[in-house]
C-alpha cells in the first residue's frame, strides 16, 4: 500500500489500484497516522487533529469507530492498536512525504537524480486535504521549505554538471520568491555563465531592493560576494586541477557512507588503505574519493599497479602516471641523476598532491617500502591505496570495503530496492536492458541474485550484463554455476575483472601452499567456523604441505589480511563466491570426502557434548553455541546421510534433536530427521535407534504435524528401547511415554501409568519433572482428580527449577495457569503465564510465546485491563509473524475476533474470524486448532443471529475435536453444541451437554467467556433446580453417550 500526500490524498494498493477514502474526518485520520508511519500517534493527538477545539462527548469511542472505518477502507490491516494510541504499520518508503524527505536530504553520490526523483513526487499542494488544520501548519511549512531547498540543490547540480540551461526556470522561481537569496544567486550564476553579466547584476539589484523594502535587511555575505565577483569580471568556474582521473561512465551506487568516511579520513591521515576482496569496489571507491578531494588539493594522480610485475618498477610506474618529464618535475634543465625512487621523492618533496595507488596486493612489500619513503620525504603528499591486504606500515589507516548491504530474503518492492546491492543491480540492469520490468517476480529474482553474489559489486555488474540475453529468473536459477555464467565484463576492464573466475584466480595465485590448503578446506563450513573448529577440521600433519593445527591461526590470520576470509566476531567465514571456488579446489586436491568426514566428526562431538546440558541451567549457553553453528550442524548431518553412514547420522540426530525442540527448529528438524530415519540401520545399537526415533516422533508430532509419521517413528523407538540398555534417560522416557502416547487417544479412559510413575523417583531432576508432567496430563485427559494433577505439576515445577531447565518450567507453569484459570483464579493464572513467557523468551521459543501471550491477553481483558491486554496481543502478533506457523497466525486472528466480539464490535470480529478461518485450512494445522477456530466461527455466527450457520460451524468444530482426541478441546466444542441446542429451544439437552463438558474437562472452565455465557442463559431458561438436574445427567454420561447425543460418532 502506498500513501501520497504531496497533493490531494491518494492511496493505492500494492497492485496500483486506487483506494477510495471517503469523508473529511477519515482522510484527516489517515493523514495524521501517515505523517508518522510505523510510530504510535497518541489518542489525544488524533482526537485534537480530527475534531480540533470541538471534540465529541465520547471522543475516545468516536475515535475507535473512525479507526474501524479506516481499517475497513484500507486494503490491508495496517492500523494497529496500542495502549497509547494507534500506529500505521507501513514502511516510511510507502509514504510520499517520508520518501521525499529521505531523497531530498540524502548524501548519495547520484545527488541530482535523487533530487529529481524527490521533486517528481509532488502532485500539488502538500497536505492539501488538511490545509486549514492547525496540526498541518508546521509540517506544511517544513515541506514547502524542503521543496524549495531541493529545487535549489537540483538546479545547482545541473549548473555544476553543465546540464541544460536553467535560466528560464530560475527567472520564474525568483519572480515567485523574490526574497529567496539562493534562487537569486543561482540565477546570477546561470546568467553570467551564458554571458549575460548585466542581467545578473540587475537580479542582484532587484533582490537587494526587495530585501530592504520588505525586511529591512541587506543581502547575505554570499550573495554580496558573488555580486562583487561579477563586478570585477571574475569567472565563477573552479580553478583547474592537475589530474589523470577519467570521467565516470556509470553512476556510483551504494557507497555514500564509505565515500563520506574515507574522504574524512584522508583529512586525518596521510595514508589510507582500502582493503577488501577482489571485486568489492575498492578501485571505484578510491577514484570517487579522489574526485571529491579535487576541491582541496591541486593534484590528484591515479597509479595502476596491476600491470607491474616487479616491485622494483613501482617508482617508474608512478613517474609514468604523472605524465611529465623528470626535468619538468624537477623544474630544472640539468641532467637526470639517481634512481627512479630518488628522482620521484625529489620531484614530490615540495608539492601538495594525492596519489591513488591501485592494486598493491601482488607487490605489497615493494609498495609498502615505496609509500613509507615517499611519505617520509614529501610532507605535502597524501596516499590513498587499494589492496587486498594492508601495506602494514606505521601511520596506515585501514578502511575495509565490504560487500554492499543485502536485502533480507523475501524482501519485496521498494523495501528491496532500497538496499544498495539492489540499487546497483537495478541501475546496471536498466543499462543492459532498458525495458526490464520491476514486478514482484523480477524483484524476487533480483533479491536472490544479490544474496547469492554476497552483494559484491563486480559480480553484480557481471550478472547485470547477462540480463541482455536472459531474464532475472533464469539468471537466478543458474547461479550455482556462477563461474561459467558470469563472464563478459567490460572489454575496457583489466582481464582479471572481465570474468568472475579471473577475479578469484588472481587472489588464489598470490597465496602460498599452506594458505591454499586452509582456504579450500574452510569451504566445507556453512555459516563460518570458530578457530577451534578450523583447527580440528582443517589441520592435518599428514598432508605433504603439512598444516599442523597449531599453525592454523597464523595462516587464517593471513587469509583475513588478504580479504579472502571474513572475521565476524569470533567466527571466520567465506563469501559465497570464494566458497564455491574453494570447493572446486578442494575437489581437485582429492580432499573433499576427508574434509567432510572431519567436519561431521567435529560437529558430532559438539552436539554429543551439548546434549546433556540442554536440559540444565546452562542450556542458554549451549543453545547459543549450537545456534551459532546451526548451518554447520545441518550440513554435517546431511553429509553423514550422503555418505551412507547410518550410525553417525542416527547418533547425531539423537543428540541434536533436543536443540531443535528448544530452539524452535521443529519443522526443519523434522524434515532432516526423515532423511536420517529412512537409512538402513539394522547394525546400529538399539539405544541409538531408540533415542533417534523416539525424540524425532515428538518433533514430527509438534513440528511436522504428521500424526501417522509420528506414530510410526514412535513405535520404532519403543521397539528399540525395549531391547536397549536403560542407562540413557531418553530411553527410559520413551518406554514411559508409550503409556501416555495415546494421552489424547481415548478421553475418559484411565491409562496404565506404571512406567510413568517409575520416573517420578528418578535421580535426575529433569526426568522426575518430565514424569510428573506426563502423569498429570494423563490424569487430566482421563477426567481424574485435578488436585492430584496440580500436585504433580507443582512437584514437577520444583524438579525443573532444581535442574534449571526453562522450557520444562514454562510448560509446567502454563499447565498450572490453565488449572487456575478454570477455577476462576484469573489474576494468579496471569502471573503464572507472565513467568512462563519470560522463560520461553529467554529460549526465543516464539511459537510457545504466542500461546502463552494469547492466554494472558484473554485473562487481562476479563480482568478489565484492556490496555494491557492489547499490548500483550500486539506482542503475540509480532511473535506469530516471526515464527510464521499457521496455527499461531490463526490463533492471533481468532483472539482479535473474540476480543472484538466480547466488546460488541461484531464487524471487526467478522473480519478477523474470516482471516483465522483462511489460515487454519493449512494442511499442517492440527485438528485441535481447527476445532477451536470452527467453534469461534460458530459463536460469531450466533452473535450475528445466523443460527443455522452457527450450528454448522459448531458441528464441524466437534468433529475436528473428536479427530484430535483431545479431551479439553472436546469439552470446549461441546459448549458450542449446547448453545445450538439452547437456540433451538432444547434447554434440557443444552444443560446435559454442558454437564458432559465439565465431566470431560474435570472442572468447569470459569475463564471460558462463551462457556460462562451459555451456562447462564441455560440456567435462566430452566431454573436452578432443573438446570442442576440435567447438568448432573450430563456429568454422569459416558464419553461415547455424550458424543452420540451431540451427533458425532466416537473415535475408536
Amino acid at each position: 500500500m502506498r500513501i501520497s500526500m504531496l497533493g490531494p490524498l491518494e492511496v493505492r494498493a500494492d497492485d496500483g489500484a486506487p483506494v477510495e477514502i471517503t469523508g473529511a474526518r477519515l482522510r484527516t485520520l489517515l493523514i495524521l497516522l501517515a505523517l508518522a508511519p510505523g510510530r504510535v500517534v497518541t489518542t489525544d493527538r488524533l482526537i485534537d487533529g480530527v475534531w480540533g477545539e470541538h471534540p465529541p462527548a465520547e471522543a475516545t469511542n468516536a475515535l475507535q469507530a473512525l479507526v474501524s472505518r479506516l481499517r475497513r477502507a484500507l486494503p490491508e490491516p495496517a492500523v494497529e492498536s496500542h495502549p497509547a494510541g494507534y500506529r500505521l504499520a507501513v514502511s516510511p518508503q510507502d509514504v510520499d512525504v517520508q520518501r521525499f524527505e529521505e531523497l531530498a536530504t540524502s548524501g548519495n553520490g547520484d545527488r541530482g537524480d535523487l533530487l529529481r526523483t524527490a521533486l517528481e513526487l509532488w502532485r500539488g499542494e502538500a497536505l492539501a486535504d488538511v490545509a486549514g488544520a492547525a496540526f498541518a501548519q508546521a509540517p506544511r511549512a517544513r515541506l514547502v521549505e524542503l521543496r524549495l531547498a531541493a529545487l535549489a540543490d537540483r538546479i545547482e547540480d545541473d549548473l555544476l554538471a553543465d546540464r541544460g540551461d536553467p535560466v528560464a526556470e530560475l527567472e520564474s522561481l525568483v519572480a515567485e520568491h523574490p526574497l529567496h537569496e539562493r534562487f537569486a544567486g543561482l540565477l546570477m550564476r546561470a546568467l553570467a555563465r551564458v554571458g549575460r553579466s548585466g542581467d545578473a547584476l540587475a537580479v542582484y539589484a532587484r533582490t537587494r531592493d526587495a530585501l530592504a523594502e520588505q525586511l529591512g535587511a541587506d543581502p547575505s555575505p554570499e550573495l554580496a560576494e558573488l555580486h562583487l565577483a561579477l563586478l570585477r569580471g571574475e569567472r565563477s568556474e573552479r580553478p583547474s586541477r592537475l589530474t589523470n582521473l577519467r570521467a565516470s561512465l556509470t553512476s556510483f551506487v551504494g557507497r555514500d557512507r564509505d565515500l563520506a568516511r574515507v574522504s574524512t579520513m584522508m583529512g586525518e591521515s596521510r595514508l589510507v588503505t582500502l582493503t577488501g576482496p577482489g571485486g568489492s569496489g575498492k578501485t571505484r571507491l578510491a577514484t570517487e574519493v579522489a574526485r571529491a578531494l579535487l576541491e582541496d588539493v591541486s593534484e590528484v594522480w591515479l597509479v595502476e599497479f596491476a600491470p607491474v610485475g616487479d616491485g622494483a618498477e613501482l617508482p617508474q610506474a608512478v613517474l609514468s602516471a604523472l605524465g611529465l618529464r623528470v626535468d619538468a618535475l624537477l623544474g630544472t634543465g640539468g641532467p637526470v641523476v639517481g634512481e627512479p625512487v630518488e628522482r620521484l621523492a625529489a620531484a614530490l618533496s615540495t608539492r601538495s598532491l594525492l596519489l591513488v595507488l591501485d592494486n598493491c596486493e601482488h607487490v605489497v612489500a615493494a609498495a609498502a617500502e615505496l609509500v613509507d619513503r615517499l611519505l617520509g620525504e614529501c610532507p605535502g603528499l597524501r596516499v590513498l591505496a587499494t589492496s587486498r591486504e594492508p601495506l602494514g606500515i606505521t601511520g596506515e589507516t585501514l578502511w575495509p570495503v565490504d560487500p554492499l548491504p543485502l536485502p533480507p530474503a523475501g524482501a519485496t518492492g521498494d523495501e528491496a530496492l532500497g538496499y544498495p546491492s539492489m540499487r546497483l543491480l537495478a541501475d546496471r540492469a536498466r543499462s543492459a536492458r532498458p525495458d526490464l520490468a520491476t514486478d514482484e517476480p523480477t524483484i524476487a529474482s533480483m533479491v536472490h541474485i544479490c544474496r547469492a553474489l554476497d552483494g559484491m559489486p563486480l559480480a553484480i555488474e557481471l550478472a547485470a550484463a547477462r540480463l541482455r540475453t536472459m531474464s532475472p529468473g533464469q539468471l537466478a536459477t543458474r547461479l550455482h554455476d556462477r563461474f561459467r555464467l558470469l563472464t563478459g565484463g567490460s572489454r575496457m576492464a583489466l582481464p582479471r575483472h572481465q570474468t568472475l573466475r579471473a577475479v578469484v584466480d588472481w587472489s588464489w595465485e598470490l597465496l602460498d601452499d599452506q594458505e591454499r590448503v586452509l582456504l579450500r578446506r574452510l569451504a566445507v563450513f556453512s555459516g563460518g567456523a570458530t578457530l577451534e573448529a578450523a583447527e580440528q577440521v582443517c589441520g592435518d600433519v599428514e598432508h605433504p604441505v603439512g598444516l599442523e593445527p597449531d599453525r592454523v591461526f597464523d595462516v587464517l590470520s593471513a587469509l583475513v589480511d588478504k580479504s579472502l576470509v571474513v572475521l565476524v566476531d569470533d567466527r571466520y567465514r567465506l563469501l559465497e563466491t570464494i566458497k564455491a571456488y574453494s570447493l572446486e579446489r578442494l575437489a581437485e586436491a582429492g580432499e573433499r570426502e576427508r574434509t567432510r568426514r572431519a567436519h561431521t566428526a567435529f560437529f558430532g562431538r559438539l552436539v554429543e557434548a551439548a546434549e546433556p546440558h540442554l536440559w540444565r541451567a546452562e542450556q542458554l549457553v549451549w543453545i547459543a553455541r549450537l545456534t551459532a553453528d546451526h548451518d554447520n550442524l545441518n550440513a554435517a548431518l546431511r553429509a553423514a546421510v550422503a555418505a551412507g553412514d547410518s550410525e553417525t547420522a542416527l547418533r547425531f540426530l539423537g543428540h541434536v534433536a533436543g536443540y531443535w525442540w528448544l530452539a524452535g527448529h521443529k519443522v526443519e528438524g523434522g524434515e532432516l530427521a526423515g532423511e536420517v530415519l529412512a537409512m538402513p540401520a539394522d547394525d546400529v545399537p538399539h539405544d541409538v535407534r531408540a533415542v533417534a526415533f523416539g525424540i524425532s516422533a515428538l518433533i514430527a508430532m509438534d513440528g511436522l504435524r504428521d500424526q501417522s509419521t509420528a506414530e510410526a517413528w514412535f513405535a520404532e523407538g519403543v521397539r528399540n528401547a525395549e531391547r536397549a540398555d536403560r542407562g540413557h534417560p531418553l530411553v527410559r522416557l520413551i518406554l514411559a511415554l508409550q503409556d501416555v502416547w495415546h494421552l489424547y487417544g481415548r478421553p475418559g479412559e484411565r491409562p496404565d501409568l506404571d512406567r510413568v510413575s517409575e520416573l517420578v523417583d528418578d535421580e535426575d531432576p529433569w526426568v522426575r519433572g518430565t514424569g510428573r508432567v506426563m502423569r498429570a496430563h494423563a490424569a487430566l485427559n482421563a477426567g481424574q482428580s485435578h488436585a492430584q494433577a496440580e500436585a504433580d505439576f507443582r512437584r514437577a515445577l520444583a524438579a525443573f527449577r532444581e535442574a534449571g531447565e526453562r522450557w520444562g518450567m514454562a510448560f509446567t507453569l502454563g499447565s498450572l495457569a490453565d488449572l487456575m484459570a478454570w477455577r476462576g483464579e484469573l489474576s494468579a493464572a496471569a502471573d503464572q503465564y507472565r513467568e512462563a513467557i519470560e522463560l520461553v523468551a529467554a529460549l526465543d521459543a516464539s511459537d510457545d510465546m504466542v500461546t502463552f501471550r494469547l492466554r494472558l491477553a484473554a485473562l487481562l481483558l476479563q480482568l478489565d485491563r484492556p490496555a494491557e491486554s492489547a499490548a500483550v496481543l500486539e506482542q503475540a502478533q509480532h511473535d506469530a509473524d516471526r515464527v510464521g506457523l499457521p496455527e499461531s497466525l490463526a490463533g492471533v486472528a481468532q483472539a482479535r475476533a473474540e476480543f472484538a466480539r466480547w466488546r460488541g464490535d461484531l464487524e471487526t470480529a467478522s473480519v478477523e474470524m474470516a482471516r483465522a478461518a483462511v489460515v487454519v485450512t493449512h494442511p499442517t494445522v492440527p485438528p485441535q486448532f481447527r476445532a477451536i477456530v470452527c467453534a469461534g466461527r460458530g459463536f460469531q455466527a450466533a452473535a450475528l443471529g445466523r443460527a443455522e450457520e452457527a450450528a454448522a460451524h459448531h458441528a464441524e468444530a466437534l468433529d475436528w475435536a473428536v479427530r484430535s482426541n483431545d479431551a479439553p478441546v472436546i469439552a470446549h466444542t461441546l459448549v458450542g453444541i449446547a448453545e445450538t441446542s439452547l437456540n433451538r429451544g432444547e434447554a434440557r439437552h443444552a444443560a446435559r451437554l454442558l454437564g458432559a463438558s465439565v465431566a470431560i474437562r474435570g472442572v468447569p472452565d470459569l475463564s471460558f467467556v462463551d462457556g460462562v455465557r451459555v451456562e447462564a442463559a441455560t440456567r435462566a431458561a430452566l431454573g436452578e433446580e432443573e438446570f442442576a438436574e440435567w447438568v448432573a445427567r450430563g456429568r454422569s454420561a459416558t464419553i461415547e453417550t455424550v458424543l452420540e447425543l451431540a451427533g458425532v460418532t466416537p473415535a475408536v
